[in-house]
């Protein structure tokens, strides 16, 4: 399948710059990172939650773990974890699992973690799991500046957030 219709046309209107990563075939961010021989905490994973207002789409460390306390309390709402079922209308050029970090490309809010503001490169999915989209921090910081952005997740190694 390899990147999704919907992810080209957001990041060529926009100008940003862009790779491709193949890697085996993966089930989770982290197993990606790991496949595509990408560093952990370069590698952005999307959670998609939602409530009675609609879809948020959660943008974090593939080896930190979400805090939707944090969340609804940086939004103001009553988030849960959407359920799988759900993705296939949401992101319908993606394979189902393969949710890309750029929820906005379709239309969804975003916030994502402040960890990512740090990183030198980062990594997401394409929209299949075979392939990553590189994006140099410059430009993902460009595609995320206007997007709500705080400490939502939690290192799963260290249990807390490192700054």
């Amino acid at each position: 399948m390899a990147i999704a219709r919907t992810l080209i046309t957001y990041l060529d209107e926009r100008g940003i710059r862009y790779d491709l990563v193949e890697h085996k075939h993966t089930a989770t961010a982290l197993e990606t990172a790991h496949e595509a021989n990408v560093p952990v905490h370069q590698m952005a994973k999307a959670v998609v939650l939602c409530d009675d207002a609609g879809y948020v789409v959660s943008v974090l460390p593939a080896n930190h773990s979400l805090e939707i306390d944090w969340v609804n309390q940086e939004l103001g709402r009553r988030l849960e974890m959407a359920c799988e079922e759900e993705f296939s209308k949401l992101f319908a050029d993606c394979e189902p699992g393969a949710v890309p970090a750029l929820g906005e490309a379709y239309g969804i809010q975003v916030i994502w973690d402040d960890e990512l503001a740090y990183t030198s490169d980062i990594y997401i999915e394409a929209g299949d799991h075979e392939h990553l989209i590189w994006l140099d921090r410059r430009d993902f910081k460009k595609l995320m500046s206007s997007l709500p952005h705080s400490i939502i997740s939690k290192d799963t190694e260290v249990g807390c957030w490192k700054y």
